[in-house]
């Protein structure tokens, strides 16, 4: 597997990441045994970089994870934590804590459920509207300096509030959805990270799975089930777009999942794919992307199979879209 540095002052990870989310529920059931054998799977293909948030099924993911990596050398991996949002008993969203008494306890209880003294890279999952994004990055920062945290990362903020984090404290990474289908960070974003030296680790890479190949309609459980892109009238105009994916992928021996994947590593050095993979077939199939060089001209065809702005609907439904750094 071949690494890349996340900015200037962030880690050397794989080229792919573990994106860990949809083995605690996301996206309808999941099974455990398999889950734990994925990560196991990802590991010895050479995978270091592991995604979670400690509000996945609350702290199920993180636990287990715990268990899959229990007895590995803790310097084979990097685990990337995201904490903030809220939420209670049954379904439900309580909103966002960034105050740093609150990031503190988070932390406390992750180093816990994960069996470790340390966070490779800790993030706030959401900038918290009430709380200065200077406070909640400066207690992370007095957890770097106590050894719990190793390095600061954030996830779905704009660019100024970037800035702002930045000059508390070097951010290694910024986390944020990147696809062929959703590509609004590629206007002001983007180039503010590579101004300021910032990785950046992007997540559904395949869409939520519209880019996979494998669609199936949501079933019991799966949050795509009130997502607008996955919306009557939407949908099919989205899975369109994967079979023009596909089409491309086919002359060059791949499937449309894995150029997905391609697509979004040619972007740059400075950005590492997560892969949700929740099976070891799934990840079996994304693992090959990483080694998928892409030509100008294959990156012309992309981009005429899949322009940008091509999807329909927003990613997020409306009630959670004023949160997000970067639009559709």
């Amino acid at each position: 597997m071949q690494k890349r540095t996340l900015g200037r002052t962030g880690p050397s990870v794989s080229a792919l990441g573990l994106g860990a989310m949809s083995m605690s529920g996301a996206y309808g059931a999941a099974d455990r045994t398999e889950s734990i054998a994925t990560v196991h799977a990802a590991l010895e293909a050479g995978v270091t970089l592991i995604d979670t948030g400690d509000f996945y099924a609350m702290g199920h993911n993180e636990l287990l994870l715990a268990e899959a990596l229990r007895g590995r050398d803790r310097d084979g991996y990097m685990l990337s934590v995201k904490f903030g949002l809220l939420s209670g008993p049954g379904p439900g969203f309580g909103g966002y804590d960034g105050r740093p008494e609150a990031v503190k306890n988070f932390l406390g209880h992750s180093l816990t459920r994960l069996g470790t003294d340390h966070i490779d890279i800790y993030r706030p999952a959401r900038l918290d509207p009430a709380v200065p994004i200077e406070d909640t990055v400066g207690a992370i920062k007095e957890m770097i300096e106590a050894g719990y945290v190793r390095h600061l990362g954030l996830s779905e903020v704009d660019a100024a509030t970037i800035r702002r984090a930045h000059a508390v404290h070097p951010v290694s990474d910024l986390q944020i959805e990147y696809s062929p289908i959703s590509r609004a960070v590629e206007a002001d974003v983007l180039p503010t990270l590579r101004e300021l030296g910032i990785g950046l680790t992007a997540y559904g890479v395949l869409g939520r799975g519209l880019l996979s190949g494998h669609w199936t309609a949501p079933g019991p459980g799966d949050s795509r089930a009130s997502s607008p892109r996955f919306a009557p009238g939407n949908i099919e105009h989205n899975l369109a777009l994967t079979d023009s994916l596909r089409r491309v992928a086919e002359p060059k021996g791949c499937t449309a999942a894995q150029l997905a994947i391609a697509w979004v590593a040619s972007q740059g050095h400075d950005i590492v794919p997560l892969v949700g993979a929740r099976t070891r077939g799934r990840l079996a199939e994304a693992l090959p992307a990483a080694d998928l060089a892409l030509t100008a001209d294959d990156l012309a065809e992309i981009e005429k199979a899949v322009p940008a702005g091509a999807a329909r609907g927003d990613r997020y439904p409306s009630a959670y879209m004023d949160n997000l750094g970067a639009g559709n």
